[in-house]
C-alpha cells in the first residue's frame, strides 16, 4: 500500500533483493563505534547481565516499536524520508507538515556524518599505524609505552593535514559505495563488509580466549548480575543505548524501509536487526576486555579505549602487528557501514524528490559533508580555542544531534504513528498477528514516547 511515491522511488529496481540484504544493511547501520567501546563498558559498569536485561527491555519497549514504525513509514511512502512521512500523513487525512520530521532526521544525520567521518578517518590512520608497527615502536620509547601511544593519538589530532588526508579518504570510500546505488553499492558493500565484520570479531574473541587468562573475568564482568549497580541512571543509560544503537531518529530506517518489498515482514526483520546489533556489542566486549584486563588497562576509557588503551596491549603481545591491524580493520568496517547509511537519506531525497541522478547527488552531498567536516576537524587543533557554550565545534555538533535532534525526531515519529494514524491503516501496513500488533501499538503510543522523552530530558541536563 504505497502512498503515491515519485516515479524514481517506485522503480522496481530500487528494492532490496532479499531479506538478508535488508537485514545486513540495517544491522550495518546500527553497528557503529558505540557498539565497540560504549556498550560493553556500560554493561560492566551498570550491573553486567542485570543491565543487559534492562537494555533488552528498553529495546522491546522503545527501540523495536520505533524501528518498526520508521521502516513501515518508509515502505508506505516509497520515497525519501521527507516524502514518506508527508505522503502517509496526507493519506491518513493529517497535515503534510509532518514531513518536517523527515527533514529533521535528514539534517541531523548529515550533521553527525560531518564529525563521524573525522572519527572514521582515525580508524584508517590506525590501520596504517598498526601495519607500520607504530605501537611496537612506542613500546621502546624512553617516556614509556602508554605515554608514547598517547602521544601518537594526540599527535594525530594535532595534525590538521593528517586528519584531512584520512577524513578525505574515508568520505571518498563512503561516496563511492553510495553512488553505485542500492544494488551495486549498498547491498554489495554490506554483503561483503558485514560477514567480514562478524568473522573478524569472532576471530578476535577466539584470540582473546586462547591467549589471555582473563576471559573468565570478562564473562563475569559482562554477564554476572550485579543488581546493586542498577539505578535510575543505569535505566536511563540503557534507554539511551537502546535508542541510539538502532540508528533511530536519523531518517536512515525511513530510507531503507522505502526500498523494502511488500512481501517482507517488518516485525521479524526488525527483531533480527536488534538481536544482531546486541550480539555484536557483546562479542566486542568478549574480544576487547580480556586484553584490557590482561594488561591492567582502564575498561571505562571511552573512545580512548580503542585509540589509546588497546594499542598499548597490541604493543605488548605476540603477533601484535597482525592482531592490531585486524582489530582496526574491524573498527573501520563498523564505521564504514554506518557512514554509508548516514549518507543515503539525503541522496535518496535528491534522487526521488528532485529527479537528480544518483551519482551526481551522492558526490554533491558527500562533498558538502566533507567541506563542513573541516570545521570539527580543525576544532581539534587550529580552531581549538573557538568555542560555543564551552564546546568546540566537534563536541557541539555531537551534543546538538545526540541530545536534542535525534530524540526529538524519535519522539515525534512515535506520536505521529501512535496517535495520528488509524489502527486499520497500521494493521494493513504491518500484517502482524493481533497479539503482536496490540503489544506494538501499546508500546508506540505510551511506552516509546515516554521513554524517548526521558532520553531527551536526561541528555539536556
Amino acid at each position: 500500500m504505497a502512498m503515491g511515491a515519485s516515479t524514481v522511488a517506485s522503480d522496481a529496481e530500487v528494492r532490496w533483493s532479499s531479506r538478508l540484504a535488508f537485514v545486513l544493511a540495517a544491522t550495518g547501520s546500527a553497528v557503529g563505534l558505540g557498539n565497540i567501546w560504549k556498550f560493553p563498558y556500560v554493561t560492566g559498569a551498570y550491573g553486567g547481565s542485570a543491565f543487559v536485561l534492562v537494555y533488552l527491555l528498553c529495546v522491546a519497549g522503545i527501540g523495536l516499536p520505533l524501528l518498526i514504525s520508521e521502516v513501515m513509514l518508509g515502505r508506505l511512502g516509497r520515497g525519501s524520508p521527507v516524502h514518506s512521512i508527508g505522503a502517509v500523513a496526507r493519506a491518513a487525512g493529517r497535515s503534510g507538515a509532518w514531513s518536517a520530521v523527515g527533514k529533521l532526521g535528514v539534517v541531523a544525520v548529515l550533521m553527525i556524518l560531518t564529525f563521524y567521518s573525522v572519527v572514521g578517518g582515525w580508524t584508517l590512520a590506525y590501520i596504517y599505524f598498526a601495519a607500520d608497527a607504530r605501537f611496537q615502536a612506542a613500546a621502546g620509547a624512553s617516556e614509556g609505552t602508554a605515554a608514547a601511544i598517547g602521544a601518537l593519538f594526540s599527535g594525530l589530532l594535532a595534525d590538521p593535514w593528517a586528519l584531512l588526508l584520512w577524513h578525505s579518504l574515508f568520505m571518498l570510500l563512503t561516496v563511492v559505495i553510495v553512488a553505485r546505488g542500492v544494488h551495486g553499492g549498498l547491498e554489495r558493500a554490506t554483503k561483503v563488509l558485514m560477514p567480514g565484520l562478524f568473522l573478524l570479531l569472532l576471530g578476535l574473541v577466539v584470540y582473546a580466549a586462547v591467549t589471555t587468562d582473563r576471559f573468565a573475568e570478562t564473562v563475569s564482568y559482562l554477564f554476572k548480575p550485579e543488581w546493586g549497580n542498577l539505578s535510575a541512571t543505569a535505566v536511563l543509560v540503557a534507554m539511551g543505548q537502546a535508542f541510539f544503537s538502532l540508528s533511530l531518529g536519523m531518517a536512515i530506517m525511513l530510507a531503507y524501509g522505502s526500498y523494502l518489498p511488500e512481501r517482507f515482514n517488518i516485525g521479524r526483520m526488525a527483531l533480527t536487526v536488534a538481536g544482531l546489533d546486541t550480539l555484536v556489542a557483546l562479542l566486542a566486549g568478549l574480544a576487547i576486555f580480556p586484553l584490557v584486563f590482561a594488561h591492567g588497562l582502564e575498561p571505562g576509557a571511552g573512545p580512548g579505549l580503542v585509540f589509546i588503551s588497546l594499542p598499548i596491549a597490541f604493543a605488548d603481545m605476540p603477533a601484535g602487528v597482525l592482531v592490531g591491524g585486524l582489530f582496526f580493520l574491524f573498527v573501520f568496517i563498523a564505521a564504514m557501514t554506518s557512514s554509508i547509511s548516514m549518507l543515503e537519506p539525503a541522496v535518496e531525497y535528491l534522487v526521488a524528490e528532485r529527479g537528480w541522478r544518483r551519482h551526481r547527488a551522492a558526490w554533491l552531498v558527500a562533498g558538502l559533508v566533507w567541506l563542513v567536516g573541516l570545521g570539527p576537524l580543525l576544532s581539534l587543533n587550529l580552531w581549538s580555542e573557538f568555542k560555543v557554550a564551552g564546546k568546540n565545534l566537534f563536541d557541539l555538533l555531537d551534543f546538538v544531534t545526540a541530545n536534542l535532534m535525534l530524540p526529538l525526531g524519535g519522539f515525534l515519529i512515535a506520536v505521529f504513528v501512535g496517535w495520528r494514524l488509524s489502527q486499520p491503516m497500521l494493521r494493513e501496513a504491518l500484517g502482524m498477528s493481533e497479539a503482536a500488533f496490540r503489544a506494538w501499538h501499546l508500546a508506540i503510543r505510551f511506552v516509546t514516547p515516554v521513554g524517548v522523552a526521558a532520553i531527551l530530558a536526561y541528555g539536556l541536563t
